[in-house]
C-alpha cells in the first residue's frame, strides 16, 4: 500500500461532458420481471452512449475547454496535462499530445497518458498532486474518462446496462490547501474480473474475435467487447473497499464525523450501499450519480461531484473518494477543498 500526504496543493476548478443520447435501461428486451430486478440491483435507469464519431478524448476536451473558459484560465498557466483513459484515440501517438495542441497549450506543456479503468481518477489525481508539489510545475489540467459503451456489446445484459460514457476536467494547482492524503494499491490477481481479452498484444485482433458469440445465459459478447464476473467483482469489493477507506482514515486521522462526503465509484448501487452499511456511513453524505450517468468509470467520481454537488461546495469541504478498477487497482483519497470552483454538466 503506498500512502502520500501533500500540502499546499489543490483542485481549484472541476467540470465534466456527457454525451447527449441517453440510453435506457427500461428498452432493453428483457421480461418485466428481469428488467426490474435488474434495474433495482445495479441501480442504473439509463446512461448516456457517445456517438460513432465521438471519442473519450472529444469529450475531455469539452469539459477542460468548458473549464477554461467558465474560469478564464490562461492556457500558457498551465504546465502540464495528464489524460487518463482506457479508450485512447490510438496505440500512437499519445491522446494527450493531441489535447495539448487542441486545447492550444503551449509546446512547453508536458503532457503523459495514463492506462487505468474505475480507480484513475484518485491515481491521476495523486499524481497530479505529486507534481504540483515539486518546483517548476505550478498547474496541471487533469482530464479522464472513457466511452466504455464502444466494448460493451448490446446483446451482452450482463455488461451493457451497466457503462455510460463521460469525461471530466480539473485543475490541480498550488495554494493555501491543507494536507491532502492518498492511498493507493493494486492486486494483479484480479487479472481476469474484468477485462477485453482480444485486441492488445497478448492476443492480437483477429477477423473472428469481431463475431458475435453466445455466451452464458444467451448473452453475446465480441472477444474484444468488455467482460465481467460479476460475482467475483461483488465479492472483492465488498471485501476489500471498507478496508482500504478505513486505511485512509487512519492515515488521515478522521472519523466519519470529519467527512462532509464520501464519493465512490458509480459501479453498483446495490454494492456500494452494501459497502456504506459495512463502514456504518451516513448514506446521506454520499452522493450518487449512477442512476441517470451509469458506470462511467474514470470519470465517475468527479462526474459525481459535478452533477451531485455543484450547490454543496461552498466554503471549505472535507471530500474523501473512493474506487476500485480493473486489474484489480484500488484507491482513495481525503482532500479538502476551499470555495472549489464547479462547472455545471455539459452535454456533446
Amino acid at each position: 500500500m503506498a500512502v502520500l500526504k501533500f500540502n499546499n496543493v489543490g483542485i481549484t476548478a472541476i467540470s465534466a461532458c456527457v454525451p447527449k443520447q441517453v440510453s435506457s435501461n427500461l428498452d432493453l428486451p428483457l421480461e418485466k420481471e428481469a428488467l426490474e430486478k435488474l434495474i433495482g440491483t445495479i441501480g442504473i435507469k439509463e446512461k448516456r452512449i457517445a456517438a460513432v464519431d465521438v471519442t473519450t478524448s472529444d469529450l475531455c476536451y469539452k469539459a477542460a475547454r468548458q473549464l477554461m473558459d467558465d474560469n478564464d484560465i490562461d492556457p500558457k498557466s498551465i504546465d502540464m496535462l495528464l489524460f487518463l483513459t482506457v479508450t485512447p484515440d490510438y496505440v500512437a501517438p499519445a491522446t494527450s499530445s493531441i489535447l495539448q495542441h487542441k486545447l492550444g497549450l503551449p509546446t512547453a506543456t508536458a503532457s503523459i497518458d495514463i492506462s487505468l479503468a474505475c480507480s484513475g481518477y484518485v491515481y491521476a489525481l495523486s499524481m497530479a498532486y505529486a507534481y504540483a508539489s515539486i518546483p517548476g510545475i505550478n498547474k496541471v489540467l487533469v482530464l479522464v474518462g472513457d466511452t466504455n459503451s464502444k466494448i460493451a456489446n448490446q446483446r451482452d445484459y450482463v455488461n451493457f446496462p451497466l457503462f455510460g460514457d463521460a469525461g471530466a476536467a480539473c485543475i490541480v494547482e498550488k495554494g493555501d490547501f491543507k494536507e491532502s492524503v492518498f492511498v493507493l494499491a493494486s492486486d494483479g490477481s484480479g487479472e481476469d474480473s474484468l477485462k477485453v481479452p482480444y485486441g492488445g498484444f497478448r492476443h492480437p485482433l483477429t477477423a473472428d474475435n469481431l463475431v458475435d458469440k453466445i455466451r452464458e445465459n444467451g448473452n453475446y459478447r465480441r472477444d474484444v467487447d468488455i467482460a465481467m464476473d460479476g460475482m467475483d467483482t461483488f465479492s472483492y469489493v465488498v471485501r476489500t473497499l471498507p478496508t482500504q477507506i478505513k486505511q485512509l482514515m487512519n492515515e488521515a486521522k478522521i472519523t466519519d464525523i470529519d467527512i462532509d462526503y464520501l464519493v465512490p465509484h458509480q459501479a453498483n448501487k446495490f454494492m456500494m450501499e452494501f459497502v456504506m452499511k459495512r463502514l456504518k456511513f451516513d448514506l446521506n453524505k454520499v452522493p450518487f450519480s449512477l442512476e441517470k450517468y451509469g458506470n462511467t468509470s474514470s470519470a465517475s467520481v468527479p462526474l459525481t461531484i459535478v452533477s451531485e454537488l455543484i450547490d454543496k461546495l461552498e466554503g471549505e469541504k472535507r471530500i474523501l473518494m473512493s474506487a476500485i478498477g480493473a486489474g484489480w487497482s484500488y484507491a482513495s483519497a481525503y482532500i479538502i477543498t476551499n470555495d472549489i470552483r464547479v462547472s455545471p454538466v455539459i452535454e456533446y
